[in-house]
């Protein structure tokens, strides 16, 4: 709650917009906004989550994700169950996207608060599965490189990294009340 995490983040063309701002604002326990501003093309994203079940092991999330006013692009609903240990994190979830429902399958293992790696998959041939890891150089600062697998073309390898920075502007520092550092 009150942690503003501004990113930047520099992918493959062929993922998505090359240069990518985003900034993600905890405005509860439970709800959390972000907005992700691409230059080439120019565009905003809007998205959304709130936090159903937050009772760990369990978690159950809704949102919203890849709204895009100036796009033309319907905001893309979804549901996601986790369940989180203090190592181990699993999701599962589904969201509808382009007239269709596509499957969310994720797992994280945290080896320690400084590193943790992550595979991602989401169904649909024009998305990816994913292999990356997630360093948290300090509290409040980290980098996230990670590789795509494209679904029609696993052979073509894409790449990624996110730098993080987090301001905590009210409520606790989730980093001081955490025993893992969340990464990714």
């Amino acid at each position: 709650m009150g942690d503003l995490s501004l990113s930047l983040q520099i992918q493959s063309i062929h993922i998505a917009n090359p240069y990518e701002l985003q900034a993600e604002l905890g405005l509860t326990d439970f709800a959390e906004v972000a907005v992700f501003k691409g230059f080439k093309p120019n565009e905003l994203i809007f998205a959304t989550e709130v936090g159903l079940l937050r009772q760990e092991p369990y978690l159950l999330s809704v949102g919203f994700i890849n709204w895009s006013p100036h796009s033309h692009v319907d905001p893309q609903p979804f549901i996601e169950g986790g369940y989180y240990t203090e190592r181990d994190k699993m999701i599962f979830g589904a969201v509808y996207a382009g007239y269709k429902t596509e499957a969310i399958l994720g797992y994280a293992h945290d080896f320690n608060r400084a590193w943790r790696a992550q595979i991602d998959f989401q169904s649909g041939s024009e998305n990816s599965s994913t292999i990356g890891v997630t360093w948290n150089i300090t509290p409040d600062l980290q980098v996230n490189p990670a590789i795509y697998f494209r679904n029609y073309h696993p052979e073509r390898i894409l790449g990624y990294i996110v730098f993080t920075y987090t301001f905590h502007l009210w409520g606790q520092n989730k980093a001081q009340k955490d025993l893992t550092v969340p990464g990714g």
